[in-house]
Protein backbone atom coordinates (compact mmCIF):
# COMPACT_ATOMS: atom_id res chain seq x y z
CA UNK A 1 0.00 0.00 0.00
CA UNK A 2 1.46 3.19 -1.12
CA UNK A 3 2.46 5.43 1.94
CA UNK A 4 0.10 8.51 2.51
CA UNK A 5 1.33 12.66 1.86
CA UNK A 6 0.82 14.68 3.99
CA UNK A 7 0.00 17.65 1.48
CA UNK A 8 0.96 20.38 4.15
CA UNK A 9 4.21 19.33 4.55
CA UNK A 10 4.78 18.66 1.32
CA UNK A 11 4.16 22.26 0.67
CA UNK A 12 6.22 23.28 3.38
CA UNK A 13 9.40 21.29 1.76
CA UNK A 14 8.73 23.01 -0.96
CA UNK A 15 8.53 26.42 0.43
CA UNK A 16 11.67 25.55 2.22
CA UNK A 17 13.72 24.98 -0.68
CA UNK A 18 12.40 28.28 -2.25
CA UNK A 19 13.96 30.23 0.65
CA UNK A 20 16.87 27.89 0.31
CA UNK A 21 17.49 29.06 -3.41
CA UNK A 22 15.83 32.79 -2.74
CA UNK A 23 19.41 33.09 -0.13
CA UNK A 24 21.99 31.71 -2.13
CA UNK A 25 20.85 32.58 -5.70
CA UNK A 26 18.12 35.48 -5.11
CA UNK A 27 14.31 35.14 -5.74
CA UNK A 28 14.63 35.98 -9.58
CA UNK A 29 16.31 33.20 -10.00
CA UNK A 30 13.94 30.37 -8.29
CA UNK A 31 12.37 27.95 -11.03
CA UNK A 32 10.42 24.70 -10.33
CA UNK A 33 13.39 22.91 -11.67
CA UNK A 34 15.74 24.33 -9.26
CA UNK A 35 12.71 23.69 -6.78
CA UNK A 36 12.51 19.90 -7.80
CA UNK A 37 15.92 19.48 -7.69
CA UNK A 38 16.51 20.68 -4.38
CA UNK A 39 13.56 18.76 -3.01
CA UNK A 40 13.82 15.59 -4.81
CA UNK A 41 10.28 15.86 -6.34
CA UNK A 42 9.11 15.73 -9.79
CA UNK A 43 8.38 19.06 -11.09
CA UNK A 44 4.62 16.90 -12.01
CA UNK A 45 4.54 16.74 -8.37
CA UNK A 46 5.14 20.17 -7.38
CA UNK A 47 2.79 21.35 -9.79
CA UNK A 48 0.03 18.37 -8.07
CA UNK A 49 0.61 20.86 -4.86
CA UNK A 50 0.44 24.03 -6.54
CA UNK A 51 -1.05 23.81 -10.29
CA UNK A 52 1.14 25.01 -12.90
CA UNK A 53 1.91 28.51 -11.80
CA UNK A 54 5.56 28.84 -10.04
CA UNK A 55 3.55 32.28 -8.79
CA UNK A 56 1.59 29.66 -6.74
CA UNK A 57 4.50 28.19 -5.21
CA UNK A 58 6.01 32.11 -4.74
CA UNK A 59 2.98 32.90 -2.84
CA UNK A 60 2.63 30.05 -0.23
CA UNK A 61 6.24 30.76 0.51
CA UNK A 62 5.85 34.52 1.31
CA UNK A 63 2.62 33.73 2.69
CA UNK A 64 4.38 30.89 5.33
CA UNK A 65 7.51 33.36 5.77
CA UNK A 66 4.74 35.64 6.79
CA UNK A 67 3.53 33.49 9.56
CA UNK A 68 6.90 32.48 10.64
CA UNK A 69 7.55 36.11 11.57
CA UNK A 70 4.53 36.91 13.28
CA UNK A 71 3.36 33.36 15.04
CA UNK A 72 6.00 32.31 16.85
CA UNK A 73 5.96 32.02 20.55
CA UNK A 74 8.13 33.17 23.23
CA UNK A 75 8.07 34.12 26.83
CA UNK A 76 7.36 38.10 27.36
CA UNK A 77 8.72 39.94 30.66
CA UNK A 78 6.02 40.88 33.30
CA UNK A 79 7.83 44.22 33.39
CA UNK A 80 5.90 46.10 30.79
CA UNK A 81 9.03 48.68 29.66
CA UNK A 82 10.99 44.97 29.16
CA UNK A 83 7.96 43.56 26.98
CA UNK A 84 8.65 45.77 24.51
CA UNK A 85 12.47 45.09 24.92
CA UNK A 86 11.60 41.39 23.97
CA UNK A 87 9.68 41.96 21.10
CA UNK A 88 12.13 44.10 19.52
CA UNK A 89 14.82 41.23 20.07
CA UNK A 90 12.59 38.63 19.40
CA UNK A 91 11.59 40.11 15.79
CA UNK A 92 15.33 40.51 15.16
CA UNK A 93 16.83 37.86 13.44
CA UNK A 94 19.82 36.25 16.03
CA UNK A 95 19.51 32.68 14.83
CA UNK A 96 20.67 31.40 11.88
CA UNK A 97 17.10 29.77 10.37
CA UNK A 98 15.87 33.82 11.50
CA UNK A 99 18.47 35.15 9.40
CA UNK A 100 17.65 33.09 5.96
CA UNK A 101 14.63 33.61 6.53
CA UNK A 102 14.54 37.49 6.50
CA UNK A 103 17.46 37.23 3.86
CA UNK A 104 14.26 35.88 1.71
CA UNK A 105 11.38 38.40 3.28
CA UNK A 106 13.60 41.06 2.79
CA UNK A 107 14.00 39.88 -1.52
CA UNK A 108 10.08 39.58 -1.28
CA UNK A 109 9.70 43.02 0.11
CA UNK A 110 11.74 44.53 -2.69
CA UNK A 111 9.92 43.00 -5.52
CA UNK A 112 6.75 43.68 -3.62
CA UNK A 113 7.91 47.34 -4.64
CA UNK A 114 6.75 46.75 -8.21
CA UNK A 115 4.04 44.03 -7.46
CA UNK A 116 0.69 45.15 -6.07
CA UNK A 117 -0.41 41.64 -5.05
CA UNK A 118 2.90 41.20 -2.94
CA UNK A 119 2.45 44.97 -1.63
CA UNK A 120 -1.03 44.29 -0.53
CA UNK A 121 0.04 41.27 1.50
CA UNK A 122 3.33 42.82 3.15
CA UNK A 123 1.38 46.08 4.01
CA UNK A 124 -1.03 44.24 6.43
CA UNK A 125 2.19 42.65 8.28
CA UNK A 126 3.71 45.86 8.52
CA UNK A 127 0.36 47.34 9.87
CA UNK A 128 0.13 44.18 12.27
CA UNK A 129 3.65 45.25 13.28
CA UNK A 130 2.88 48.81 14.20
CA UNK A 131 -0.36 48.12 16.20
CA UNK A 132 1.50 45.46 17.90
CA UNK A 133 4.14 48.57 19.03
CA UNK A 134 1.59 50.61 19.72
CA UNK A 135 -0.55 48.58 22.26
CA UNK A 136 3.27 47.58 23.87
CA UNK A 137 4.54 51.44 24.21
CA UNK A 138 1.43 52.29 25.64
CA UNK A 139 0.98 49.76 28.62
CA UNK A 140 5.27 50.96 29.17
CA UNK A 141 4.13 54.22 29.20
CA UNK A 142 1.25 54.07 32.21
CA UNK A 143 1.36 56.88 34.67
CA UNK A 144 2.83 59.08 32.01
CA UNK A 145 1.14 61.77 30.22
CA UNK A 146 1.08 60.65 26.50
CA UNK A 147 1.19 63.53 24.01
CA UNK A 148 -0.91 60.80 21.22
CA UNK A 149 0.92 62.89 18.27
CA UNK A 150 4.48 61.97 19.77
CA UNK A 151 3.16 58.62 20.97
CA UNK A 152 2.47 57.73 17.27
CA UNK A 153 5.88 59.12 16.07
CA UNK A 154 7.59 56.75 18.63
CA UNK A 155 5.57 53.78 18.26
CA UNK A 156 6.58 54.41 14.33
CA UNK A 157 10.11 54.76 15.34
CA UNK A 158 10.24 51.24 17.66
CA UNK A 159 8.59 49.50 14.50
CA UNK A 160 11.34 51.34 12.01
CA UNK A 161 13.91 50.05 14.19
CA UNK A 162 12.68 46.29 14.05
CA UNK A 163 12.34 46.67 10.16
CA UNK A 164 16.12 48.59 10.03
CA UNK A 165 17.73 45.77 12.17
CA UNK A 166 15.82 42.88 9.70
CA UNK A 167 16.83 44.74 6.45
CA UNK A 168 20.26 44.98 7.88
CA UNK A 169 20.99 41.37 8.96
CA UNK A 170 19.68 40.74 5.12
CA UNK A 171 22.80 42.11 4.09
CA UNK A 172 24.88 40.01 6.53
CA UNK A 173 27.06 37.17 6.44
CA UNK A 174 25.70 35.90 9.91
CA UNK A 175 22.33 36.63 12.01
CA UNK A 176 23.19 39.22 14.37
CA UNK A 177 23.80 39.16 18.05
CA UNK A 178 20.95 39.06 20.39
CA UNK A 179 22.78 40.50 23.40
CA UNK A 180 24.21 43.52 21.27
CA UNK A 181 20.09 44.10 19.86
CA UNK A 182 18.60 43.64 23.61
CA UNK A 183 20.76 46.11 24.23
CA UNK A 184 20.05 48.83 21.25
CA UNK A 185 15.64 47.88 22.15
CA UNK A 186 16.47 48.35 25.77
CA UNK A 187 18.08 51.55 25.57
CA UNK A 188 15.76 52.84 23.00
CA UNK A 189 12.72 52.13 25.15
CA UNK A 190 14.39 53.87 27.81
CA UNK A 191 14.98 56.78 26.53
CA UNK A 192 11.50 56.89 24.73
CA UNK A 193 9.73 56.53 28.16
CA UNK A 194 12.00 59.10 30.18
CA UNK A 195 10.76 61.91 27.42
CA UNK A 196 7.17 61.13 28.87
CA UNK A 197 6.51 63.26 32.22
CA UNK A 198 4.43 61.48 35.16
CA UNK A 199 1.08 62.19 35.78
CA UNK A 200 1.86 63.48 39.11
CA UNK A 201 4.50 65.21 38.43
CA UNK A 202 4.68 68.54 38.89
CA UNK A 203 4.58 71.07 35.91
CA UNK A 204 8.01 73.38 35.45
CA UNK A 205 7.73 76.61 35.77
CA UNK A 206 9.97 78.83 34.32
CA UNK A 207 12.02 81.14 36.59
CA UNK A 208 11.13 85.25 36.18
CA UNK A 209 14.07 87.11 35.53
CA UNK A 210 15.28 89.58 38.02
CA UNK A 211 15.00 92.49 38.15
CA UNK A 212 17.82 94.93 39.38
CA UNK A 213 16.31 97.33 42.06
CA UNK A 214 18.47 100.82 43.09
CA UNK A 215 20.69 98.48 46.15
CA UNK A 216 21.87 96.23 43.35
CA UNK A 217 22.41 98.11 40.50
CA UNK A 218 24.92 100.37 43.03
Amino acid sequence: MPKRVDPDARREQVADAVIEEIVEHGLRAVTLARISARTGLSIGSIRHFFGDNLREVMRFTLGMLTQRVTSQAFTLSDDPLERVADVLTFAAPTTEKQHREHIAFTEYRVLARTDPELAAEIAGTAQLGTEVMRSLLRDALAGRRIDEETFDQDANQLFTLIEGLSFSSALRATPLSEAEVRAIATATVARLRAAYPLVDAAPTTPTAPTTPTAATAG
